[in-house]
């Protein structure tokens, strides 16, 4: 078997990262190309950072994040209330698979959005499956589905997913069935997955902007149980990136 007919049926076989590499060491001169062992260990290499780049990409688009933000952009100082050791105790997403919460507040455009997105792509490019909601959008999805009968199916694939993030929490008053329909996705994600809440409200005023005591004593306990808290301070990012 040549090797062009090789390549082929790597490529009939869906083998996209082995055949790049392939082709790239079919290009080099042959007194330059690697012994046997060294090229199928490339090969495979290859094709397994194929495949979880393609999985990246694909958890990527379906989570619907807001920003495409990247921890590493993330600015850790005093001014900030936020130390690169507090950041880094979540950067690895491990807490993904210890099940806590991370609570993240502050005032308008201080980088609570921006720092919830860049956890969401982290875990995306760990292999955790994550699922991006603002607020207003979630309210009016709730509804809609309350109309077209799909809402247990929304509910359900809420729960399945590793990373849940809710943005905006406290900008929009709640209604009964938002309510219920919250305290339904925390209890199914209760010590199984993990939850994102970022808000400008702090979270002692949660509470109050929940409304109804009972609900909001049951929604709350299952969040601040094992969550890690980012009080966020400083001026607005934006107004500077808008000054620049």
């Amino acid at each position: 078997m040549n090797n062009q007919v090789s390549l082929e049926k790597l490529k009939d076989l869906k083998l996209t990262g082995m055949a790049r590499a392939y082709e790239a060491i079919l290009t080099t001169p042959v007194h330059e190309q690697p012994g046997y062992p060294i090229v199928v260990n490339r090969l495979i290499e290859a094709e397994q950072l194929y495949r979880q780049q393609k999985r990246t990409d694909m958890y990527l688009r379906l989570s619907k994040l807001r920003y495409n933000a990247v921890i590493e952009q993330v600015t850790c100082s005093t001014a900030r209330n936020l130390t690169t050791d507090q950041l880094s105790a979540i950067s690895d997403c491990t807490f993904i698979d210890r099940a806590e919460n991370v609570l993240i507040t502050g005032a308008t455009g201080c980088g609570k959005s921006y720092l919830a997105c860049a956890l969401g792509r982290q875990a995306c490019s760990l292999g955790y499956r994550v699922y991006y909601f603002g607020m207003n959008r979630l309210m009016e999805k709730i509804t809609l589905s309350k109309v077209d009968g799909t809402y247990i199916k929304l509910i359900n694939n809420i729960a399945k997913t590793d990373l849940f993030i809710l943005d905006d929490f406290g900008l929009h008053p709640l209604d009964t069935i938002t309510r219920l329909a919250l305290l339904q996705i925390l209890e199914d994600r209760y010590g199984l997955k993990s939850t994102i809440i970022v808000s400008q409200l702090p979270t002692a005023n949660w509470h109050d902007y929940i409304a109804e005591p009972t609900l909001a004593d049951a929604i709350l306990d299952r969040l601040f149980a094992n969550a890690h808290r980012f009080d966020l301070k400083g001026d607005s990012l934006r107004v500077k990136s808008n000054k620049k």
